[in-house]
């Protein structure tokens, strides 16, 4: 039987830092992906924070990858800009959160996952194949057992042959199926979790500068509450990429079992609110009807035309908002100058136009639909995140940071992964595997962490940099139960005295107060009808199907169904008719039936169902994350 020292198992950011981490220490380890490669199946808002904290340390994606990790690895935008847009109607109340954004932290940079988690295999599997590991993808872990006289952990997979280890860094999500079937912890709650919903948008990248207000190597990230929500307690978010845009919504998944709604709708209700649609417009050709009396090679022959054209247009047209994509055009010899390129987009539209009646009208292009489960570390992290000689990291430990505004995931993970290499590597050292030497040395770790403290406690230096943010708001114009509370909290003694008791008490006991549908949805909807500016819109968004969303998106689809509905006749089951984002669910007579060949993996379903992920190499494959 073959035999590693450490399996890592699931290739997204968390696991893949574990997998460096533990190379840079000269230790042997092996990281198992179900997905094609790495990144396929991993999808994020996405901010990746590199943190600073006042108490205590972490440790950040370059301090695993190295300083040039800026320069070499390729991250979208440094975000400079976060704002908060509460919103009503065609009416948006704006506050400045930069400096909530940029509290304790050494850089933020919008991040898309397929790109960068397949950077940070490169690096990490190249490192690991030094100390005689590496990554092995399309390999899905079918379980983990123990075999006690022989002191052996084995794992099983679908496609491999039973391998052995000395012990497991489990870095496989929100729904980790390690935990399941070790018993490690239970599955989440609907409580403990929000579900995101992204789109991914095209626009090009001088378009995008000038439309955000951001210098060339700038981003900026703008979060919406108010009526966008639809009554429940989240909000949006649209982050600018190098030449896209993340729009997103996140929900806390009990506000959408209380009152189901389509993922997708909410979506949809955020691309029309008006600053968002001119956010993401851009200039769309629109294909003519060809004539049907035409012969239909004729009408063969003009179509294919037609499309030629236009992504030709487009090609040309998205480079040349781009300084590189302009440099790779001349290079190319087509051009001799910036001015021959303009001029051939103008030729190609006119041509279009002219010889094809092609039109040109303001609209958006989203090249990809995604969801995924996020874990609420203030309500589910696992207080001790090992079993036996397996360590749980990251979304697989439900440690997930939101606070208001504040949505950390990627650098809690990766924090994660380097302490969990720290304590499996002096583990190694000492050939020692047991609770107490790895798995609770790991657990103090943990808790020692201060992302764990955000998690537990209340931040009186965040609070009063969100507090300063939000003064110029009259007090009065939030309700006399909210008016109070800001009036009291603006007192430096009231507030240091208020947080100290809160902390006492437990964050949880506030948490029905801080996140609820009153501040949600309610005050900032009051405060954008009294204080908000009109958003004028110069057109209406042509918003694709859930079917359009799912026909552009990529599976290798498998006939064996990685889903096993348990109870048909389930109320969250039924709930899940709604909820599923791509409507794998439907009822027939009163029981409910799945269709897995749409499923996105985002395991919202999970708790109601046998869930697993796909068979290696099978289900979806994301092209943006």
């Amino acid at each position: 039987m073959e035999h590693f020292d450490i399996a890592i198992i699931g290739g997204g950011s968390a696991g893949l830092a574990a997998l460096k981490e533990l190379s840079n220490l000269g230790k042997q380890a092996v990281l198992i992906e179900a997905g094609r490669s790495a990144g396929t199946k991993n999808i994020s808002g996405g901010i990746l924070y590199s943190k600073k904290p006042k108490a205590g340390g972490v440790t950040n994606v370059e301090d695993i990858y190295g300083q040039d990790f800026l320069t070499d690895a390729p991250v979208e935008r440094l975000i400079t800009k976060y704002i908060l847009h509460a919103t009503s109607k065609d009416k948006v109340f704006s506050i400045d959160l930069t400096p909530a954004h940029e509290y304790n932290s050494n850089f933020g940079y919008s991040v898309l996952l397929n790109k960068l988690n397949s950077w940070f295999a490169k690096e990490a599997g190249e490192s690991a194949e030094r100390q005689g590991g590496g990554i092995v993808s399309g390999v899905h872990v079918q379980s983990v057992f123990w075999d006690e006289g022989n002191d052996k952990t084995i794992i099983q997979t679908n496609e491999l042959d039973q391998f052995e280890v000395k012990a497991v860094i489990a870095a496989d999500g929100v729904n980790s199926e390690i935990a399941e079937m070790t018993g490690a912890r239970e599955k989440f709650s609907p409580g403990d979790l929000y579900q995101g919903v992204k789109v991914v948008v095209k626009l090009p990248e001088e378009i995008i500068e000038k439309r955000f207000e951001i210098g060339s190597d700038e981003g900026a990230a703008h979060l919406f509450a108010g009526d966008i929500t639809l009554n429940h307690i989240g909000g949006g978010f649209v982050y600018t990429n190098r030449d896209t845009l993340s729009v997103g919504a996140v929900y806390h998944y009990d506000s959408l079992l209380d009152k189901p709604v389509e993922p997708y709708t909410l979506i949809n209700e955020l691309i029309k609110n008006p600053l968002v649609r001119e956010f993401i417009k851009d200039e769309i050709a629109v294909k003519e009807e060809i004539d049907k009396n035409l012969p239909k090679e004729e009408q063969l022959r003009t179509r294919f035309a037609v499309s030629k054209l236009i992504k030709t247009w487009q090609e040309i047209r998205h480079a040349y908002y781009s300084p590189t994509g302009r440099t790779k055009l001349l290079e190319s010899g087509k051009f001799k100058s910036d001015e021959e390129i303009n001029a051939r987009i103008d030729s190609i539209q006119y041509e279009l136009s002219s010889k094809y009646k092609t039109k040109f009208m303001t609209d958006y292009v989203e090249l990809e639909y995604s969801a995924k489960l996020v874990p609420d570390g203030k309500r589910c992290r696992m207080k001790k995140p090992y079993y036996k000689n397996i360590l749980f990291i990251g979304d697989a430990a439900g440690r997930g940071i939101f606070i208001g505004p504040r949505i950390e995931g990627l650098n809690v993970g990766i924090d994660d992964a380097a302490r969990a290499a720290s304590a499996l590597s002096r583990a190694i050292d000492r050939n020692n595997f047991s609770n107490e030497y790895a798995g609770e040395y790991y657990s103090n770790s943990i808790e020692s962490s201060p992302y764990t403290r955000d998690m537990k406690e209340i931040d009186k230096g965040y609070l009063k940099i969100f507090l300063d943010a939000a003064k110029d708001v009259p007090k009065d114009i939030v309700g006399s139960r909210y008016g109070m509370i800001f009036k009291l909290m603006s007192s430096n003694t009231f507030r240091g005295l208020a947080v100290g008791l809160a902390n006492i008490l437990g964050y949880d006991r506030l948490l029905p107060l801080v996140e609820s549908e009153e501040t949600y949805v309610n005050v900032p909807i009051e405060i954008a009808e009294k204080l908000g500016k009109q958003i004028g819109s110069s057109y209406f968004p042509t918003i694709p199907t859930i079917a359009e969303r799912i026909a552009k998106l990529r599976y290798d689809d498998d006939s064996l169904s990685h889903i096993r509905v348990l109870n048909p006749r389930d109320e969250f089951m039924k709930k899940m008719v709604t909820l599923c984002p791509t409507k794998c669910y439907s009822i027939e007579k009163e029981e409910v039936t799945l269709q897995h060949e749409g499923c996105i993996e985002c395991g919202s379903c999970a708790k109601q169902t046998e869930w697993r992920h796909p068979r290696g190499d099978k289900g979806i494959n994301f092209q943006y994350g």
